[in-house]
């Protein structure tokens, strides 16, 4: 028994050290914190930073600033590691070039929804005109549901509340962008006004034909999107061109950036980058406009 308990006093020291040593690391404070999470109900024990987290900072951060700037992000890293100013230099230029394309984004955007806004104007204003509701008391109802009218609001329920001119102020509204099938609903209110026709009736075709025609669109913007992301990934080939460059040690920076020949090459091809990206980009643009 003796020896038995002499054999084990060396596991049993080994044990004593190991849980020592765990105590030491993990600080003095821990297992306070974690007792008081466990039992006292403290707080909710916390650890590293999952990547759901960090993909949410990431994106906020990424919506937060806009796309002009990481050209100049962009042209500062390339020129820090290339150690020179064109880099920098050409990302500034790109920066109004960006900020193009944001805008067109943002207009493009603003139209479609204007022009969602316009057809449920419609399905509006037919669902209470067959509630029994005269054609002006209705223009008044749907326009508070929706904003088919934008900007031309005001004007437009002042003419249908004072029996003024409703299909010119609905015309004059069609002006904005995005809002062309303002001009259908002016022409279904004075076929009913004048010729007694069914208002209902004319709205619901009208809302049809908005319907499909938008559908048209979002269907040919779907088929054309294979053609820009084409375009796009060519545009983004002599970037790769520069990392395999670099994985097989060419610096390739250094040549563009710091010899002649490398300088002209990068401006000729700069520009036909330019040139091939806007006519493919204009291809599919007059797709989308036909």
């Amino acid at each position: 028994m003796r020896i038995g308990g002499m054999a084990d006093a060396p596991a049993g020291a080994a044990v004593a050290c190991a849980g020592i040593a765990a105590w030491l690391i993990g600080g003095r404070g821990s297992g306070v914190r974690r007792a008081r999470v466990l039992f006292a109900g403290g707080g909710v024990a916390t650890g590293p930073p999952r990547w759901e987290r960090v993909r949410v900072d990431w994106r906020r951060l990424r919506g937060r600033l806009r796309p002009e700037v990481w050209s100049l992000v962009a042209g500062s890293v390339i020129a820090v590691l290339g150690t020179s100013v064109v880099p920098l230099l050409l990302g500034a230029v790109g920066m109004p070039l960006l900020r193009r394309v944001r805008r067109a984004g943002a207009a493009r955007r603003e139209r479609e929804r204007r022009g969602d806004a316009v057809i449920a104007l419609c399905g509006a204003l037919a669902g209470e005109v067959r509630a029994g509701r005269q054609p002006g008391e209705a223009l008044l109802a749907a326009a508070r549901d929706s904003d088919g009218l934008a900007g031309a609001q005001p004007v437009v329920l002042a003419a249908a509340r004072f029996g003024g001119d409703v299909p010119g102020a609905l015309t004059e509204a069609a002006r904005q962008p995005g809002a062309d099938g303002l001009v259908g609903l002016a022409a279904c209110w004075r076929v009913a006004v004048d010729r007694g026709a069914g208002l209902a009736a004319g709205l619901d075709r009208l809302e049809a034909a908005l319907r499909a025609e938008r559908d048209q669109r979002a269907d040919m913007r779907a088929q054309l999107a294979g053609s820009r992301s084409t375009a796009s990934m060519l545009a983004g080939l002599p970037v790769l061109g520069l990392l395999l460059g670099t994985a097989l040690g060419a610096d390739p920076l250094h040549v563009l950036l710091h010899t002649g020949p490398g300088l002209g090459c990068l401006l000729v091809g700069g520009t036909l980058e330019g040139v091939g990206l806007w006519w493919a980009l204009r291809i599919v643009r007059g797709a989308e406009t036909a």
